[in-house]
């Protein structure tokens, strides 16, 4: 077998292998991430969690299928080892990216949630205070 593609084939199961830990592992953790940013619903977090995994699934491995293009033909096993570190190196990068990206979204949709939460007073008003300059003086 020729080196360049046992590199596409080890760079494509890693790059699978990485992409179903990464995914289990954001699903178990986020969680609670989620359920916090949609205001304690565990169904819809639940949910949200679980479309984020499996829009994960086709959107990595796919990159990681389209990206493998190595400049020159891989003829040692360093260039092996070099070759897989630069793609690897960029899929992990895209996914954190993309991670990041995700955690910056769902970031500002919970501080606007708790903005909108603080708006709200914690009982309900009992009666009007009069405004203005009619108080009386103080020690009047």
């Amino acid at each position: 077998m020729d080196l360049t593609v046992l590199t596409y084939v080890v760079c494509l199961l890693v790059g699978i292998g990485l992409t179903v830990w990464v995914a289990r592992t954001l699903s178990r953790n986020g969680l609670v991430f989620l359920a916090d940013v949609l205001g304690g619903n565990e169904k819809l977090a639940d949910a949200v969690n679980h479309l984020s995994v499996v829009g994960l699934y086709p959107v990595n491995p796919g990159f990681v299928a389209l990206y493998p293009r190595v400049g020159d033909p891989v003829d040692t096993t360093g260039g092996v080892f070099e070759a897989l570190s630069k793609q690897l190196g960029v899929v992990l990068l895209v996914l954190g990216a993309m991670h990041l990206a995700n955690v910056w979204v769902l970031s500002g949709i919970r501080r606007r949630g708790v903005l909108e939460r603080d708006q709200v007073p914690p009982v309900p008003p009992r009666g009007w205070t009069a405004t203005g300059g009619t108080a009386p003086a103080p020690g009047a």
